[in-house]
Formats: C-alpha cells, sequence, structure tokens
C-alpha cells in the first residue's frame, strides 16, 4: 500500500513536472512572437507600468525562460529578447521615446473616437454629461486597450522604416564620398608617380638636348638623301639664260 502511495506521488511530480516545461516552452513562443519594437509586450505589461514593475516582472518570466531550466531550443533567443526589453524600459531616453508613441496613437484613436460620436448621439450625450468620465472609462476598456496596442505597432513601424530609410541613404552618401576621395588620392598618386619619372629622367633630357643643339639633327646610319636641286634664279651665276638671236 505504501509503495503505491509512493508511486502515486512520483506520478504526480512528473505530471507537474510536464505541465511546468509546457509552460515554459509556451513562454519562449509568446516572447518569441512578440513584436520586435514594443518592449512591453515582451514583458506582457502595460504602457503605464513603472520601471520597478519592469524589474520585477523580467525577474518573473527570466526565471520561466532561462536557458538552464528550459529546455526549449530557443530558451536562449528567449531569455537575450526580456533581457533586451528591461534594458529599453529601463533607458529613460528610449522609454520616453516608446511612451511618446504611445501619446501619439492615442491622440489618433481619441480623434478617430471624436467622429464616431458625432454620428451617435446617445454616447454624445452620455460623454457630454459625464464630463470625460465616459472617455476615461473607454480608454480603461479592453477593446481600447487592443486597439491601441495595434495602433502603438503601426506608429513604431513607420518610425523604424523611416529611420532605416535614413541610415540607408547615409550609408550610400558617405559610401560616395569615400569613393570621391579614394579616386582623388588615386589621381594625386599617379601625378605625383608621373612628376617624380619626369624629374628623374630630366639629366637625361638635358643631355640629349644639348648634344642636339652641338651636332644637329644626324642622318640615320644607312640613310641615303636625295640630292638638292638647282633653283633657276636668274640672279645666280650658274643658271644658264637662253640666248636670242638675230
Amino acid at each position: 500500500m505504501g509503495s503505491t502511495d509512493a508511486d502515486e506521488d512520483q506520478l504526480f511530480k512528473s505530471f507537474l513536472a510536464e505541465v511546468s516545461e509546457a509552460e515554459r516552452d509556451n513562454e519562449v513562443l509568446r516572447i518569441l512572437g512578440c513584436f520586435k519594437l514594443n518592449p512591453f509586450e515582451h514583458l506582457k505589461l502595460s504602457f503605464d507600468s513603472s520601471p520597478d514593475e519592469v524589474k520585477k516582472q523580467y525577474r518573473k518570466l527570466s526565471l520561466l525562460v532561462h536557458p538552464d531550466k528550459c529546455k526549449h531550443p530557443q530558451a536562449q533567443e528567449a531569455f537575450a529578447a526580456l533581457a533586451k526589453a528591461q534594458q529599453l524600459l529601463l533607458d529613460p531616453q528610449e522609454r520616453g521615446y516608446i511612451l511618446d508613441q504611445v501619446t501619439a496613437a492615442k491622440e489618433e484613436l481619441r480623434a478617430k473616437r471624436k467622429k464616431e460620436l458625432k454620428k451617435d448621439s446617445a454616447s454624445k450625450i452620455k460623454s457630454q454629461v459625464d464630463e470625460g468620465k465616459y472617455e476615461e472609462q473607454y480608454e480603461r476598456s479592453e477593446e481600447f486597450q487592443k486597439q491601441l496596442i495595434i495602433k502603438v505597432r503601426e506608429i513604431l513601424t513607420d518610425k523604424e522604416w523611416r529611420r532605416r530609410k535614413m541610415q540607408m541613404r547615409i550609408s550610400e552618401e558617405e559610401g560616395r564620398l569615400k569613393k570621391d576621395e579614394e579616386e582623388t588620392k588615386e589621381m594625386w598618386k599617379k601625378k605625383r608617380e608621373h612628376e617624380e619619372k619626369w624629374e628623374e629622367t630630366r639629366d637625361q633630357r638635358v643631355s640629349s638636348w644639348r648634344d642636339f643643339m652641338k651636332t644637329g639633327k644626324k642622318a640615320r646610319k644607312g640613310e641615303i638623301k636625295p640630292p638638292k636641286l638647282k633653283t633657276e634664279d636668274p640672279n645666280k651665276s650658274y643658271v644658264q639664260r637662253p640666248v636670242k638671236r638675230a
């Protein structure tokens, strides 16, 4: 009887271990499936979470997917994603940037909501009577929060795409400037080499010019020069003029 109870306890422990392992695997998949530009999603936190809540949630989730305790092949990747999410949310500048996009998303949703209220007279009257409480209640609703997450994704995606395009243009411009610089260096290098070669042959050129000035242009060896023709010039004595006869 005691042996049966021990077997059941062991079976129950194995069952709990399997459930825990499945939970860890599911958490790994959830983290890796999150929108990469929103660290709040990785940590399953609302946009108004404090830095202390970020640290607490990170400790909780990181223990769940730690590679030493989770057998999932992508546990290390999920663990790194959580660490990065915490780093971003604890950095004032990065956190401020994300919250600015959240504010922009809320403004867009509020503007959309305002247009919808114009068509719904009952909701508009209720909103005016409650003096804003109706809208506050709506923004705390699950429906609004879902819309907010989607809108934040859209804005962050647009911002990131613009940033990458700008970075690409900057890289292209830097590449062009580098190419121009290299071509200019190559041009000056060739010019310098040409000037050095010209200077090296200076003595030879000067010597050749002096020899030319002394001896004039020499005929090539074996070259036969054509005879010079006498010009029929009446002032020259060697020209025979025709004699007129009576």
